[in-house]
């Protein structure tokens, strides 16, 4: 009896020490810090800002439609992650309004909602001459000539470009964004870590690490852009890629310290495209792939 008893308990502590033992290890893995807590979502244009024109639609309202579609499938696959929006309905929050809003809320990254657009191809056919009358010398010598010159007609056609792209802010113009990352490191109720937070946005060290945070969303940025463009190609879309641009309407990506997109859905000009961007079916393919690539960006930017 006492040889079982001493089996009994050496099978007890064998076992609790095993137990012991993992669960010290399963402290020590260090837990995966949460990137996103916060997302902005931005439905271009809006109000008495239609943005692009269709055949018989306006970008603004395929924007709305789309974010709020996005919106709703992240609120569906991640409940703790809160979503904001710069507009919910038909109205025009200026650019410079939906970027400060951004900031001030601390997003952790910001997705901007567009449609393309291209001008109408113009063309030139030649349909035979016309007299053209002249005059040469001056006083008695004028004379009076005539001329035959060729006679065209002007018409247009629809562009036929479409497809997607998408745009991250421009790396000739990092200095602007620069300013804003330094300028939100500073603030007080920051949620960035505090081994980060810059007193000062005039010294050389923090503008260092301005420009640090400036790279890293620049990073960021360009790897959820792929990733974006990268679903659309597996929805069978035509993918125009990453791309970075100057022009007005991406200034409010510069504007925003985060990593932060803008997507452009499809060609308003191209009836395909159109017909598939005011469709049910399309716009929730659109907000599928637009999340599918959060989800990835998620995986490969979580704890990192």
């Amino acid at each position: 009896m006492k040889t079982l008893s001493k089996i009994v308990l050496f099978i007890f502590t064998f076992f609790f020490a095993v137990i012991i033992s993992s669960f010290n290890k399963l402290s020590l893995v260090p837990k995966k810090t949460a990137i996103l807590k916060r997302i902005i979502i931005d439905a271009g244009h809006g109000g008495r800002d239609v943005g692009a024109r269709g055949i018989y639609s306006f970008e603004k309202d395929i924007c709305l439609a789309i974010a709020l579609k996005l919106g709703k499938k992240i609120e569906n696959e991640f409940p703790e992650i809160e979503l904001l929006y710069t507009r919910t309905s038909d109205i025009y929050p200026e650019i410079r309004a939906r970027a400060d809003f951004a900031n001030a809320n601390k997003g952790d990254l910001f997705l901007s909602i567009h449609v393309n657009a291209a001008p109408p191809v113009r063309h030139s056919k030649f349909i035979g001459y016309h007299n053209e009358v002249y005059y040469t010398g001056k006083g008695k010598k004028r004379k009076k000539h005539t001329r035959k010159v060729p006679k065209y007609q002007v018409y247009y056609t629809p562009n036929q470009q479409n497809g997607t792209e998408t745009f991250i802010w421009a790396a000739d113009r990092t200095d602007e964004k620069e300013k804003y990352v330094g300028t939100d490191l500073v603030s007080e109720n920051n949620n960035i870590d505090t081994t980060e937070v810059i007193p000062d946005i005039n010294d050389p060290a923090s503008k260092a690490k301005a420009l640090l945070w400036t790279k890293r969303y620049f990073d960021k940025s360009f790897l959820l852009a792929s990733m974006v463009e990268e679903e659309f190609v597996q929805g069978n879309r035509l993918s125009r890629g990453v791309k970075q641009r100057n022009e007005k309407g991406i200034w409010v990506l510069q504007a925003t310290s985060m990593p932060s997109i803008l997507v452009e859905t499809g060609f308003i000009t191209h009836k395909q495209d159109e017909d598939f961007l005011n469709s049910e079916k399309g716009q929730d393919e659109v907000a599928d792939n637009i999340i599918n690539a959060v989800k990835r960006y998620r995986v490969a930017t979580e704890g990192k």
